[in-house]
């Protein structure tokens, strides 16, 4: 057994070579080809085949960028890319075909985005952290507080107002760095039910009560207009009139269309009960009429002449159609109501919002999953378009993590998995049916740890936020001013945080990331699939031409299990990978569109090429390459392939796992530029960190092989060398310049021209080179 330990110099680790997934359940194994490589595994032991690879004191180097002082000399520094005041132009609006977003003045815009806890500190910190995010390419963060009363002797309807006064400092710290602000004010989850309150009586939680429950939606309007009305005392204006608050995201992370529906009890569960039988009247009539159409289909409960209408619970609304006529009418009818009361809901707050506060800033409805994705997520996302945006939030795990604290701590003794996303392209986030007409963002997301292959992330995400025109991807989170140490505070007991981004090889690969995507270096592609769907289909949860996969969270799934989409007959799933997928609701599913996928999908060499053919992904090899005249990268296991040629650029790694872009940043051709970003990433461990090999159970009764943590390690972060060989070819490139983390200078690096062709050795101690005239 290997174990990994950066004080001693000899000791080794394993990592998964291609065939490394781990967790192969049958779940998995349905379309095996498309998901993972298993050509290599054990099908019957369900495990994995691992490579030896050195990870030691003398192939790694500390990362210890020191407190970043802006200076003016620095090399590297995004801040030109913002404003110079959030909002300068006037709201951000919608593209005139309602896709995209737009500046006051019309000017296309791309989000680089980052959740952050920062706005709970005090004001310096705030202003810190918004220069130290401008300058590696951040222009939106979004505020993901609590506006709902706190403690146990506040009335229902007051506002926190501590929440606001951190709001409204954090807003003026932001704008002035040029960065936007997408405001979530409120999750359910952080409203605990208090004796004193009349809401609510039955039910543990908050959870649904905002759609459909009055005292709720009466509480809720209170809070925003005391929220959105008053003037911010650090900048003079109401946060309503403030351009530089970009987004109002009503609510996060609930739906009636999911589990916690079930959570719903006694007086809260009646409540939409006899909605449902208002609603049933409306549409039948009356309820003899509905049960009639029913076949006089009952539940447990029902009592048509009071008017109360059971719902079945969300199980029922997931299942295949094997129930007889009356049944499958019944629930085509609670899905309907259950979809129209939340749409009913965000269109009633919109309004709200527009024409008794006065808000201008663009609305997005919510951001969450539904207990089928195949069957409700069409159904959920029709609920958000009475608004403007469409977000969700999805995370890469890279397999599982087990752990007494698995929720948000990464612990001695926790068990996890490791998979580069490289061998799993249907888990890939961005993996989204995106609904026409609206802009789509993705409120939370990162590659989580302890997976240990994150620099391909912000790699990723960037070139396929730009192919398939998805407008924002918010990192999750930020919880310091500037570079999180591995011994940062975690909540109240020792361990590693899991939920952080501002890391090495997450944030310290954001500037060239959102350079080559906030620049539109890569080619938006045409729509690939075009599908069109009736509301009858949406209500009877007809199987859609394409679906997306599954996500998880730790904190609100039991069971990791992952339930592919039985699609494949229809549209191939790696269509996400090749263009934008969209949906038109309300229209005549007659008159969808798919393209012919086969020049772009070779399923035999497992490889994915974009309809724009600046990306080709191979995800049986474990490599992405990116080729345009002025950005040019690849991710992946490299040193399995020798030259990597890219246009202009050729690259040779010794890595085993690397990623590298190319990017010009004076927006001329790589090949003619006079100023070029080359950034390198590789993995990233706490000192100390020790892992061996390990196999279990899961909570489902799978075995997996993967890893136990024996120590999670101390500062500082400690990065695989880089073993890289650049080759340029541009004529006016004579210098090379290594930078720090916080993109100052270094030294210089010795290069070798041949004609127009440059070469150097990349450092194998620094994640960015500047190469100039």
């Amino acid at each position: 057994m290997k174990i990994l330990n950066l004080q001693n110099k000899a000791i080794t680790y394993s990592l998964p070579l291609a065939s490394c997934v781990v967790l192969l359940t049958t779940a998995c194994q349905n379309k095996p080809n498309l998901f993972l490589d298993q050509s290599k595994a054990d099908s019957s032991a369900k495990t994995a085949i691992y490579q030896e690879v050195s990870m030691t004191a003398e192939n790694t180097w500390n990362f210890e960028p020191g407190v970043d002082q802006y200076s003016e000399k620095a090399l590297l520094d995004l801040r030109y890319l913002n404003e110079k005041v959030a909002g300068e132009t006037g709201f951000i609006k919608l593209s005139e075909n309602g896709n995209n977003f737009v500046k006051g003045d019309g000017t296309p815009l791309r989000f680089w985005a980052v959740n952050s806890d920062v706005w709970r500190q005090d004001k310096k910190v705030m202003e810190d952290n918004a220069r130290f995010l401008a300058k590696r390419g951040v222009n939106m963060v979004r505020w993901h507080g609590h506006i709902s009363p706190q403690t146990k002797n506040d009335q229902f309807t007051n506002i926190n107002s501590k929440s606001r006064e951190q709001l409204w400092q954090y807003v003026a710290a932001m704008k002035q760095e040029g960065i936007y602000l997408t405001v979530s004010p409120y999750y359910y989850k952080r409203l605990q039910p208090n004796p004193n309150w009349k809401v609510p009586q039955d039910s543990r939680s908050f959870s649904g009560l905002l759609f459909f429950d009055p005292e709720v939606k009466q509480a809720y309007k209170t809070w925003l207009k005391d929220l959105l009305t008053p003037i911010n005392p650090h900048t003079g204006i109401a946060l309503k009139d403030d351009p530089a608050i970009a987004i109002i995201q009503l609510q996060n992370e609930d739906s009636l269309l999911f589990w916690t529906f079930n959570q719903l009890k006694g007086r809260e569960r009646d409540l939409l009960s006899r909605q449902f039988g208002l609603w049933l009247e409306k549409k039948y009539g009356s309820l003899s009429k509905a049960s009639a159409a029913w076949q006089k289909t009952s539940l447990k409960g029902d009592d048509f002449e009071q008017g109360l209408v059971k719902l079945y619970n969300i199980s029922a609304m997931t299942k295949a159609k094997t129930f007889n006529k009356g049944k499958a009418k019944r629930l085509a009818d609670q899905t309907q109501f259950l979809t129209e009361t939340m749409r009913n809901f965000n269109q009633e707050i919109t309004r709200f919002l527009r024409e008794e506060i006065g808000a201008k800033q663009l609305i997005n409805a919510g951001n969450w999953k539904t207990a089928d994705p195949v069957r409700l997520n069409d159904a959920e996302r029709y609920s958000y378009t009475a608004t403007d945006v469409m977000a969700v939030n999805r995370y890469y795990h890279g397999g599982t993590h087990e752990g007494k604290r698995d929720g948000w701590a990464i612990l001695k003794g926790d068990k996890f998995t490791s998979q580069s996303v490289l061998f799993d392209p249907r888990s890939f986030p961005l993996n989204l049916k995106q609904v026409a007409g609206h802009p789509m963002i993705i409120s939370e997301s990162s590659w989580v740890p302890p997976l240990e292959y994150q620099s391909e992330g912000p790699f990723l995400v960037s070139i396929f936020q730009s192919l398939t025109g998805v407008d924002g991807f918010y990192w999750f989170n930020v919880k310091e001013s500037q570079w999180r140490s591995p011994s940062s505070a975690n909540n109240h007991i020792p361990s590693l945080g899991k939920w952080v981004v501002n890391t090495p090889e997450l944030l310290g690969n954001f500037p060239a990331a959102a350079l080559m995507y906030r620049q539109g270096y890569i080619e938006t592609g045409k729509v690939v699939i075009d599908e069109k769907r009736t509301l009858e289909e949406l209500w009877t949860r007809k199987d859609p031409l394409i679906a997306e996969t599954p996500s998880f969270d730790p904190n609100r799934d039991r069971l990791q299990t992952k339930s592919l989409s039985s699609l494949y007959d229809k549209v191939n799933p790696l269509a996400f990978l090749v263009g934008p997928v969209q949906v038109t609701y309300d229209a005549k599913s007659s008159e969808s569109r798919v393209s012919d996928l086969t020049p772009y999908i070779d399923e035999k060499t497992k490889t994915i090429r974009s309809i724009t053919s600046q990306i080709e992904w191979n995800y049986g090899k474990g490599i992405c390459k990116l080729n345009t005249p002025k950005a040019q990268g690849v991710t992946g296991f490299l040193d399995k392939f020798g030259e990597i040629k890219l246009g202009d650029t050729t690259l040779i790694s010794g890595n085993n796992y690397s990623t590298v872009m190319v990017v010009s940043m004076d927006g001329k051709p790589i090949a003619n530029s006079q100023k070029i970003l080359v950034q390198v990433g590789t993995v990233a461990r706490p000192t100390n960190w020790q892992q061996e090999t390990a196999t279990w159970k899961d909570k489902e009764g799978n075995l997996l092989r993967g890893f136990e943590i024996i120590d999670y390690g101390k500062a500082p972060w400690r990065l695989v060398n880089n073993d890289l060989t650049v080759t340029i070819n541009n004529p006016n490139l004579t210098q090379a310049t290594i930078l720090d983390p916080n993109g100052l200078a270094q030294g210089k690096l010795a290069m070798q021209r041949d004609k127009n062709k440059i070469s150097f050795q990349f450092p194998p101690n620094s994640k960015y080179v500047i190469l100039q005239p």
